[in-house]
């Protein structure tokens, strides 16, 4: 079976950027999306369409086909008053904190600190980096039409009936988790 869309794919994958690894996921815990919906970077998703389970390849992901260009827009200096209640000893350079934008919640860097000043950096980390993935191709197989609806990957046994479902919404079911208790990457 060749990988398509509106098919789960399962992927073990060690990530590097400049020769240092990332990120990685084993055979023991792959990470397992659904191909062709929106939830992977473009250039991954375009270079896994047509693979095989077993297949072991390598790819390259530049920047556009990834997390995009760094956006000089994307940093600005703010005030410590910003993260009141934070431990002085949190607020270095390279700390990550979640923060609520227009765009819901996102990830964003300390890039340094200077007294009351701090920049932060909303870009993604992976921003402007060439990605190198070592993939093998672990299993595939078709999505059900509930991982279709809700637009991820379930654990064995799914969120259950539609009542089930809806109840376990506010607990993170369709908010990007595993429904079953499991999280994916």
């Amino acid at each position: 079976m060749s990988l398509t869309k509106n098919q789960v794919a399962s992927v073990a994958y060690t990530l590097t950027v400049d020769g240092q690894v990332v990120d990685q996921a084993d055979k023991e815990n792959p990470m397992a999306f659904i191909h062709g919906v929106g939830g992977m970077i473009p250039g991954f998703e375009k270079q896994l369409e047509g693979k095989s389970i077993g297949d072991s390849f390598s790819i390259t992901v530049e920047a556009a086909e990834a997390y995009g260009e760094r956006n000089d827009e994307l940093t600005q200096d703010v005030s410590r008053e910003m993260f009141e209640g934070v431990p002085d000893d949190q607020l270095v350079a390279g700390a990550q904190f979640q923060a609520q934008t227009d765009a819901g919640v996102e990830v964003i860097t300390i890039a340094a600190v200077d007294g009351d000043n701090i920049k932060i950096d909303a870009n993604h980390p992976l921003a402007g980096q060439t990605l190198n993935f070592d993939v093998e191709m672990l299993d595939i197989r078709d999505a059900t039409a509930e991982e279709l609806a809700h637009g991820h990957v379930h654990a064995a046994g799914g969120c259950g009936s539609h009542e089930e479902a809806s109840n376990k919404e506010s607990d993170g079911c369709c908010g990007g988790g595993s429904c079953g208790g499991e999280e994916t990457k």
